[in-house]
């Protein structure tokens, strides 16, 4: 699917450095502002333990993960909304992804410079909102132009418009993001078409010293703190951490690495999860014994929608749908055993493809 998740911050709050253990791209990550320039674009594999579980049990041929998207976006600075720092080169780079992952800095480095001189993830993310809100509000104001000389006429739906974007700039200069407005799915469905910055949901990423990572540190309490009305999830990752894990060959230096520090699993995969859950993204599987796939679809997908990420033909064609729970597909251990127990289902058009269905496709084209 085309749906991204792009990384933005402040200058060196270690965004490339996580961008690279994510992609293991190898983006310039360097210790002054504005390395990265153009945005940096991966193609990450989604972590799923079912994945693995299905291969177990089916042992194919092929196995074929999901992936999304992830872009590196050069750091902003204040004045980022007028220009400064190429500013608007890097916020037209945000307006083209789905969904923000906000890192922002928090550990002590005398070594690293810090934009602004000193290490404060509350006020570095209030200068990120601030650029962006300042920009929507320039966004908006444009079309309220345009609106009201059509409201003229005195078109009620032109007029109710007018209102709700006059509302949308009192609440960005209150510096508050869209997305934290209590809005009808009229409204939101008008506002899509804006673009706006502030109305992408956004991840929080702490980035913190390597003895922080389990418990966090005063910047992550102070920062937990700022951002609890938000409702956004909030990692606490190292990336130091992340890009050694990065170099390392093998899952088993990979695993032995882990185990040394005392984590479960490396902190990319949170991220890579928590961006998939961002973007309302749920994964359907096919099983047999050419391969075990996993398939991205959004939220709310009817079963021809998801058969039609495998081909158009299939949604075209569209008859019907073997469904299998994942918790059925493990429980016997088979598509025969399952259907010998009578747990496979058959779904028609209307059927809401659930997150984890072992999927079959009928379809005549």
């Amino acid at each position: 699917m085309a749906l991204k998740c792009g990384i933005v911050g402040l200058p060196n709050v270690g965004k490339s450095t996580l961008f690279n253990a994510l992609t293991s791209a190898k983006a310039l990550a360097a210790n002054y502002p504005f390395a990265t320039k153009d945005p940096n674009v991966g193609i990450i594999t989604v972590p799923d333990d079912r994945l693995n579980k299905l291969e177990e049990l089916v042992t194919p041929q092929k196995v074929q993960p999901t992936t999304i998207e992830i872009v590196d976006i050069a750091g902003l600075i204040k004045g980022a909304s007028k220009g400064e720092g190429l500013g608007n080169q890097f916020l037209a780079n945000i307006r083209e992804v789905n969904a923000i992952v906000h890192v922002v800095r928090c550990f002590e480095d005398t070594n690293v410079v810090h934009v602004d001189g000193s290490v404060d993830p509350v006020r570095d993310k209030e200068i990120i909102d601030a650029e962006l809100a300042f920009k929507d509000v320039e966004t908006v104001e444009k079309r309220l132009e345009k609106l009201k000389k059509a409201a003229k006429t005195g078109d009620k739906e032109i007029l109710k418009q007018v209102a709700l974007v006059e509302r949308v700039i009192a609440h960005l200069e209150s510096l508050s993001p869209v997305r934290s407005m209590e809005l009808e799915e009229d409204e939101s469905a008008f506002l899509e078409e804006f673009m706006l910055l502030t109305a992408k949901p956004v991840l929080y990423v702490c980035n913190v010293d390597e003895d922080s990572v389990e418990s966090g540190n005063n910047h992550t309490k102070a920062f937990s703190e700022a951002v609890k009305n938000e409702g956004a999830e909030i990692l606490l990752i190292s990336a130091g951490i992340e890009a050694d894990i990065a170099e390392l060959e093998t899952k088993e230096e990979r695993n032995e690495f882990l185990e040394d520090m005392g984590l479960n699993e490396p902190g990319v995969n949170k991220v890579i999860r928590s961006c998939y859950k961002l973007l309302k993204l749920i994964t359907y599987f096919t099983a047999g014994e050419k391969e075990v796939r996993a398939w991205t679809i959004e939220e709310g997908t009817k079963a021809p929608g998801a058969a039609g990420v495998i081909h158009s033909d299939f949604e075209r064609g569209f008859i019907r749908a073997e469904v299998i729970d994942y918790a059925h597909f493990v429980e016997f251990g088979s598509e025969k055993a399952v259907k010998e127990a009578g747990k496979l289902h058959v779904e028609g058009k209307e059927y809401l493809v659930k997150d984890g269905d072992v999927m079959h496709f009928l379809h005549n084209v």
